[in-house]
């Protein structure tokens, strides 16, 4: 090919995805399936690999990331980022309109807005392509996260119309509730600590080292202030109008309100209904609309005049500690936990709260005999946000973190760069022992569901299983008459105990799992960071145990999704022997170590380029549905949108997620009409 017709091929295909990503994430309006985009997709970045120099500095192929980042500098900001004056009172608000109303001639429109709950950002654009993204930092200068922001969908990499030389567009970065939740689950998966909340979840992916990880994060990016020399608008209003018209997507909620009547209006809307939204916030921001009115009012050193934030109040309770277990889990990061005197809170009565981990108890400073303050993270977690320092008796001691682990005594380890402490003893630890032998048995694992955590404690206390191999070796009569007393929430004992039918399910559970595949076989063996999606990209890559066993680094770091810190995490689980000697008698018992080949050949693209919601009870478990709906070209999604191409709707789905479907028009198809359509 001559270099003019890749220049031109090159030019051709990133204006063409430009396009296709503005129809998508500003306009909610695909012009092309998900299918059809990644192959454009592909085929620029393979051409800008081969063809460098032709590549474009906005090149829609840094959506998914790549660079690597071992320490963000830092830059001043242009314009100082001041901090919003905050309240929780509507006497404040009367105060503000008050004041300001006596600054100026005459009444201002207010434009109110959602106080996104998340990341403040500066996005520096200059002849309408973005050179630079930083965050606020102290208000005078903040990190460089260019690389990092470029994948999230919602920020323009290039802007239209007539655009100033040089712009720079505010927002926040947030975390929706839905990525929250699919991140925490998957931290959870391969043993880290849950993120507190989608704010510090949007924190902490923004700072990654990695942006291709920052990519699979979900975030998403909400405009909400511009500025630069001779804009060509009066008004804020107008200003995100048209900048809008420039390539951002609009504010979720804008709206203008000619007093403070109405602000009370809208903030009382707001608190009613934020639980509808799917990004969090907690409050609503207020601005004088006109920017002649702005600037009369004018700014303090830290804070501009003309706008404030209304928060809206969590429900806070005080409440003692009592003391402090130190949980150790299946990957042996030691968890801090408060024991709370009982008190109500949002309608549940909190008895225990996470402290999280050594940092959080050192920050808080938090001593044996507090009051903590505690409030419901998302209205659902309860979370220590405070210590009543004034009511701290006078002989009170602070609490220090463990130094040994509370089970097995061994000194406990920390990693450079995590948070948590951790206990080296995988191998003899009794906590870690029964939670690898608890994961290897759920659901998204070996389904093993005639064992549970209550049956797994019995047997390791009889000395029965010390590891997951011993599963395989259980015997009738090892089994039957086992008996233990366990205690319910009231304290009360009851005697758990084998008979002939619950030992006959035990063994027929342990023998079906040995038909289970080889990608979820990998995910049970609960190697540290290789959750469900990576040990699925593992799995097809290698085919088979050994050679995932032997790969070096390089090769593991070439699969999609693993990067030095799992591919080291591999290589250390399969140098130990006794992994080895675990992974060998799973394999003499007849578990699957190797892909079928025939299984994992898609049976057709009848789904090809098609995203799917499943949701409800079927008469087949939805993991076994979710791989039907890959081997025929499919693809699943968690959310709903309007890239959603249909909802396969089972027995009781989701009353949220059918209202939703039915708001946006997509199709809801039941598992009938399912089977049909992949049967034509």
């Amino acid at each position: 090919m001559e270099m003019d017709a890749v220049k031109e091929q090159i030019d051709r295909l990133t204006e063409e995805l430009h396009q296709h990503n503005y129809y998508y994430y500003m306009l909610d309006d695909p012009r092309i399936s998900d299918y059809d985009f990644d192959q454009l997709l592909k085929q620029l970045a393979d051409l800008e690999r081969a063809y460098p120099q032709y590549a474009h500095p906005d090149s829609p192929t840094q959506r998914v990331g790549g660079t690597v980042t071992k320490q963000f500098a830092t830059a001043r900001h242009v314009y100082p980022m001041l901090s919003l004056g905050n309240t929780y009172s509507e006497g404040d608000l009367l105060e503000f309109d008050t004041r300001v109303r006596g600054l100026l001639s005459r009444q201002p429109d207010y434009a109110c807005e959602l106080k996104y709950d998340g990341v403040a950002i500066s996005l520096i654009y200059e002849r309408g392509v973005l050179v630079r993204a930083v965050t606020r930092g102290d208000g005078v200068q903040g990190d460089v996260v260019t690389a990092n922001v470029k994948t999230i969908g919602s920020v323009p990499l290039r802007l239209t119309g007539n655009v100033p030389a040089l712009l720079e567009a505010r927002g926040e970065i947030v975390m929706p509730f839905a990525s929250f939740e699919s991140l925490n689950a998957e931290r959870e998966e391969i043993g880290e600590t849950p993120f507190a909340n989608p704010r510090n979840a949007a924190s902490g992916s923004l700072k990654l080292q990695n942006s291709s990880e920052v990519a699979k994060r979900g975030l998403q990016f909400k405009l909400y202030y511009a500025l630069g020399e001779n804009l060509p608008f009066k008004t804020h209003y107008d200003g995100l109008q048209t900048l809008h018209q420039w390539g951002f997507r609009m504010p979720d909620v804008l709206d203008l309100k000619p007093d403070i009547q109405g602000v009370m209006d809208f903030i009382a809307y707001w608190h009613d209904h934020k639980k509808s939204l799917p990004f969090p916030i907690d409050g609503i921001v207020i601005k004088i609309n006109s920017f002649e009115q702005q600037a009369q009012v004018g700014s303090t050193a830290k804070s501009p005049r003309w706008a404030i934030a209304y928060k809206f109040p969590a429900e806070r309770v005080a409440t003692p500690l009592l003391s402090i277990d130190f949980q150790v889990g299946r990957t042996g990061i030691v968890t801090p936990v408060a024991n709370l005197q009982p008190v109500n809170l949002a309608g549940t009565v909190v008895k225990r709260a996470t402290l999280n981990n050594r940092d959080f108890i050192k920050d808080m400073d938090i001593h044996y005999g507090d009051m903590l303050y505690v409030e419901k993270g998302g209205e659902i977690i309860p979370k220590i946000v405070g210590v009543a320092t004034e009511q701290r008796p006078v002989d009170a001691k602070p609490v220090s973190f463990v130094t040994h682990c509370p089970v097995c005594g061994t000194e406990l380890h920390h990693n450079e760069g995590e948070a948590g402490m951790f206990c080296p003893n995988e191998l003899h630890c009794a906590p870690q022992i029964k939670g690898r032998l608890e994961h290897f048995i759920s659901r998204k694992a070996m389904n093993i569901d005639s064992l549970g955590e209550g049956k797994i404690d019995m047997l390791f206390a009889h000395d029965l299983v010390q590891n997951v191999a011993d599963l395989y070796t259980l015997t009738y009569d090892q089994l039957y008459g086992l008996e233990k007393v366990v205690e319910d929430e009231n304290g009360k004992g009851r005697v758990l105990s084998f008979k002939e039918k619950s030992v006959r399910n035990i063994l027929n559970g342990i023998e079906a799992s040995k038909s289970i595949p080889f990608e979820r076989v990998l995910f049970a063996l609960g190697i540290r960071y290789v959750g469900e999606v990576t040990a699925k990209k593992l799995a097809r890559h290698f085919h088979h145990i050994d050679a995932l066993a032997s790969a070096p680094k390089e090769e593991l770091m070439s699969v999609e999704d693993v990067g030095e810190r799992v591919a080291e995490s591999i290589i250390d689980f399969f140098n130990k022997t006794e992994n080895l000697e675990i992974v060998m008698h799973l394999h003499e018992a007849g578990v699957q170590f190797a892909i079928d080949e025939q299984q994992n050949r898609p049976s057709s693209q009848k789904l090809n380029g098609l995203s799917i919601i499943v949701s409800g009870v079927f008469s087949i478990p939805r993991d076994e549905l979710k791989t039907i709906i890959e081997q025929h070209g499919g693809k699943n999604v968690s959310s709903i949108s309007k890239n959603t191409s249909f909802v396969l709707a089972g027995d009781k789905m989701g009353p949220e997620k059918r209202k939703k479907a039915e708001s946006l028009n997509i199709p809801i198809y039941s598992e009938d009409d399912f089977w049909k359509m992949i049967q034509e």
